[in-house]
C-alpha cells in the first residue's frame, strides 16, 4: 500500500446480493474494520490475494465459465488493471501467486489453472496451462467427481499444491514454463473431503481441514522431496453435530502454537493447541454470525467472513490459550473471503 495504512480486502458473492471487493481500513490497535469502499468488476469475486509488494489484488470470478482478474490497490478502492481472464475452467474457489503466475482451483472443473503475471502485476491474456485432476469418492453426490478447493506454494516456494475434496486427495506439483505437471498425490481417509490447507509457520507440517467429517489431518511435509505424510486425524468439534458440519477455512498462528478451523453448520470456530506433531482440540466458540465461509488471521486477530449473516467479524486471539474474543463486526453481504494487506 502507497500509503502506508493497512487495509482488508473482502470478497463477495454478487449474485446473492454482494457488494464485490469490499476494501476496509484495520485499525492495528483493536483489530476494528472501517469500511472504505466496494466495487463491482467481475461477478463473484469470492476469493482474493494479494502480490507481495501490496499494490496488487488479484480475484477469482467463481462462474460456471471462471475467470481471474487483477485490480491496482495503491488508493482506497481497488481499480481494475486489465480484462479479466478466462480460466479454462468452471467455479474457481481459490487462487494464489507461484513462481511468476496466478494459480486458481477450480471446483466445477476439478483442475487447476495457471495465468502467467508480467512484470507490472497485470495478467496475461489467456492462462498458460491447466492440470486436469482425476478420480472420485464414496461420498454421494459430492464426490462423483474431481474438485479442487485450494491451491498453494509450500513455504519453500519450490511446490504448488492443490486440495481436491472430490478425490480425497493433495497433489504436489511443478510449474516449469507455465504448465503444471503432477509430481505426486497423497490419498486422505475415503469420505472425508479435504477443502484447506494450512502450513506450519515453520513448514514442517501441514494440517488439511476436511468438510465432509468435521476434523483436521495432520500431516509432515517435506519440503527438499515434495513429500506429505498423513499422522494423524484430530476432530474439530467436541461432540458428533446434530447435522452436516461443513468445515471450511483454517488458518495457523503466527507463532505456530494454534490451529483456528471455521464450522459452518455448527456456526463455530474451533481452536487446536500444537504439541509437536499432534493436534489438541481446546475449544470452539460463537463465529459471530452464520455460515464462516472463511479465516483470515494476522497480528493476534482473526477475521471470519459469515456469508449468510452478511457480516465480518474481528476476533483478538489470547496469546497464551488461542480462545478468540469477540471484537466486533461490519456488515458486508454474501461475505465470502478476507485477505490482510
Amino acid at each position: 500500500m502507497t500509503d502506508g495504512g493497512r487495509r482488508a480486502f473482502i470478497g463477495s458473492f454478487t449474485a446473492a446480493g454482494g457488494p464485490g471487493i469490499v476494501t476496509a481500513e484495520v485499525d492495528p490497535g483493536s483489530g476494528a474494520l472501517t469500511v472504505l469502499s466496494s466495487v463491482q468488476a467481475v461477478p463473484d469475486p469470492s476469493y482474493l490475494t494479494l502480490a507481495p509488494d501490496g499494490e496488487t489484488l488479484y480475484a477469482v470470478s467463481e462462474t460456471a465459465e471462471g475467470a481471474v482478474a487483477a485490480y491496482r490497490v495503491a488508493g482506497d478502492k481497488p481499480e481494475p488493471a486489465g480484462r479479466p481472464v478466462p480460466v479454462d475452467g468452471s467455479g474457481p474457489t481459490h487462487l494464489s501467486l507461484f513462481a511468476g503466475h496466478v494459480l486458481t482451483a477450480n471446483y466445477g472443473s476439478g483442475s487447476v489453472t495457471a495465468v502467467p503475471v508480467r512484470p507490472d502485476g497485470t495478467l496475461a491474456r489467456t492462462a498458460s496451462g491447466v492440470l486436469r485432476h482425476t478420480g472420485a469418492g464414496p461420498h454421494t453426490p459430492r464426490q462423483q467427481g474431481p474438485h479442487a478447493h485450494q491451491v498453494l506454494p509450500d513455504p519453500s516456494g519450490r511446490w504448488a499444491v492443490s486440495v481436491d475434496l472430490g478425490t480425497d486427495s493433495v497433489r504436489v506439483c511443478t510449474l516449469v514454463d507455465g504448465t503444471l505437471t503432477l509430481d505426486r498425490e497423497t490419498a486422505l481417509r475415503p469420505g472425508s473431503g479435504p477443502r484447506h490447507l494450512a502450513f506450519h509457520p515453520d513448514g514442517s507440517y501441514a494440517y488439511v481441514v476436511n468438510e465432509l467429517s468435521p476434523s483436521v489431518t495432520v500431516c509432515r511435509w517435506d519440503a527438499a522431496e515434495g513429500v506429505l505424510t498423513p499422522l494423524s486425524e484430530i476432530p474439530v468439534l467436541p461432540g458428533a453435530p446434530a447435522g452436516d458440519a461443513y468445515p471450511s477455512g483454517i488458518v495457523t498462528s503466527s507463532d505456530g502454537r494454534f490451529v483456528w478451523t471455521a464450522i459452518r453448520g455448527e456456526d463455530v470456530l474451533s481452536v487446536l493447541a500444537v504439541r509437536g506433531e499432534e493436534l489438541r482440540l481446546v475449544t470452539t466458540v460463537p463465529c459471530g454470525g452464520h455460515w464462516p465461509r472463511a479465516l483470515a488471521a494476522s497480528d493476534g486477530f482473526l477475521y471470519v467472513a459469515n456469508e449468510r449473516s452478511g457480516d465480518v467479524t474481528w476476533f483478538a486471539a489470547h496469546p497464551l490459550t488461542g480462545v478468540p474474543r469477540r471484537g466486533g463486526s461490519i456488515r458486508v453481504t454474501a461475505a465470502s473471503c478476507v485477505a490482510l494487506a
